[in-house]
C-alpha cells in the first residue's frame, strides 16, 4: 500500500490543457545580455537598464503596462522521458466519515491543506513524523512546481479570512469555474502602484498583480534527479519515476514545500530561482510548519478525501511579496524542460480548509 499509494501527490490537476504563448527562444534570450553590454558602454548598471528598458505600455484596459522581459524557453534534447506515465494509475477518492457521519472511515489518512497557525494541531491520531529537515539533505529533490489561486493552508494574521486583494478570490475562482474559495495575504494596498500597475505576462497565464497564490513544489527521493526528467507534468510522474529506490514509509519519501506570496510590479522583489523550490532568504523560507497530510485539489473537500496520505508537508506561514517578473521567470523554466509541463502554467482551485477532524496531531515548527 505504502508504495502504490506515491502515485499521486498534492493536489488534484485540472485535466484542461492550456495554451501558452511561449515566445521566447535562444535569439530572443540574448537581448538582455546584449542589452547590458550597450548600458555598460553607457554607464549604466544592469538594474538600470533593465528599469529603462521596460517602459510603460498602455494595457488593452486602458492605464500603464509593465513590459515583461524575455527569457529562454529553449528545451535540452528530446532524449527519452523515462518517467512519462509513471504516476498511473491513479487511486480513487474516499469517504472521510463513516456512514453516521462523526467517526472517521476506516483507512482515511490526515489530510491538507490545514491550519498551520502556530501551536495548532488537528485531532487525527498519527504514528509517524514528518520529515523535519530541509528534504535536500534525505535525497528527495524538486519534481514539478505549480501554484493555487488563493490558498489552501490557513495562516492566521497572514492568509486568513481577513485577507483581501484586487478581486475577490471567490469572484475569480466562478469566473473560471471553480467555485471554492481559498484565502488571501493582508499586503494588498490599493493606494501603492506595486500592487496595481498591471504587467505584460510573456509565459504564465491568466495571474493578477496584487493576487494571492500558494505555490507548492512536490519532492521524491524516488525523482530522477539532477537529470532533463527531474521535473514533471503531471508530477506524479516525478513522484514515482523510479520506485525501485524506495526506502522506508512513504512520508519519509515524499514531501512538499508550500510558500505564498501576494504578486508586485516591482523588481525590488525579483528572485530568479522560484523553479527549483521554496526561497529561503531574509524571513522568508524560516517561520516552517511540519507535519503529514495527503494531495490536496478541488476534487477533495471534508466529505470526500484524498487516500493519498501520509506524505510530509514544509509550509511557510508568512506570506511574502515576490515580482510578477520571478513568476514569469519560473514560467519559462518549466517551459525549458523536457517534460511537457504547459498544463502547470497557471493557478489551479484550492480545497476548502481540513476539518479538524481529519488533521493529523504531528505538527512540528522549524523557525
Amino acid at each position: 500500500m505504502k508504495l502504490s499509494i506515491v502515485f499521486l501527490l498534492c493536489c488534484s490537476y485540472v485535466t484542461t490543457s492550456v495554451a501558452a504563448s511561449v515566445r521566447g527562444n535562444d535569439a530572443e534570450g540574448r537581448v538582455l545580455k546584449k542589452g547590458s553590454k550597450k548600458a555598460s558602454k553607457k554607464g549604466q548598471s544592469k538594474k538600470e537598464f533593465k528599469k529603462s528598458a521596460s517602459v510603460a505600455k498602455k494595457s488593452k484596459k486602458g492605464g500603464d503596462m509593465t513590459p515583461g522581459f524575455v527569457f529562454s524557453t529553449r528545451k535540452p534534447p528530446a532524449g527519452v522521458n523515462i518517467c512519462a506515465n509513471k504516476g498511473d494509475p491513479r487511486f480513487e477518492n474516499i469517504n472521510c466519515f463513516a456512514d453516521d457521519g462523526v467517526d472517521v472511515a476506516e483507512g482515511v489518512g490526515g489530510q491538507a491543506g490545514v491550519n498551520v497557525t502556530k501551536g495548532y494541531n488537528g485531532n487525527l491520531n498519527a504514528d509517524h513524523e514528518p520529515i523535519k529537515v530541509p528534504y535536500y539533505t534525505k535525497g528527495l529533490c524538486p519534481v514539478n512546481v505549480h501554484w493555487h489561486l488563493g490558498t489552501e493552508h490557513y495562516s492566521l494574521g497572514q492568509f486568513d479570512e481577513t485577507g483581501t486583494g484586487p478581486t475577490p478570490v471567490e469572484h475569480r475562482r466562478r469566473l473560471a469555474g471553480k467555485a471554492r474559495k481559498g484565502y488571501q495575504c493582508k499586503l494588498f494596498d490599493e493606494d501603492e502602484s506595486m500592487y496595481t500597475t498591471p504587467y505584460d505576462w510573456k509565459y504564465c497565464v491568466g495571474m493578477e498583480i496584487g493576487q494571492t497564490y500558494e505555490v507548492h513544489w512536490p519532492h521524491s527521493a524516488l525523482g530522477d534527479c539532477g537529470t532533463p526528467n527531474q521535473y514533471q507534468t503531471p508530477f506524479y510522474d516525478g513522484v514515482l519515476c523510479l520506485p525501485d529506490r524506495m526506502v522506508g514509509d512513504l512520508q519519509d519519501n515524499v514531501g512538499v514545500q508550500s510558500q505564498v506570496y501576494t504578486i508586485v510590479n516591482d523588481e525590488d522583489y525579483y528572485y530568479p530561482d522560484m523553479f527549483k523550490g521554496m526561497t529561503v532568504d531574509g524571513n522568508m523560507g524560516q517561520d516552517i510548519a511540519m507535519f503529514t497530510g495527503s494531495t490536496t485539489g478541488t476534487s477533495r473537500n471534508n466529505t470526500i478525501c484524498s487516500a493519498y496520505s501520509p506524505i510530509t508537508w514544509q509550509v511557510d506561514r508568512v506570506c511574502h511579496k515576490i515580482s510578477a517578473s520571478s513568476f514569469d521567470k519560473m514560467c519559462a523554466d518549466m517551459l525549458s524542460q523536457r517534460d511537457d509541463m504547459s498544463d502547470d502554467l497557471y493557478a489551479h482551485g484550492s480545497r476548502e480548509l481540513v476539518d479538524d477532524k481529519i488533521a493529523h496531531n504531528n505538527h512540528a515548527n522549524r523557525n
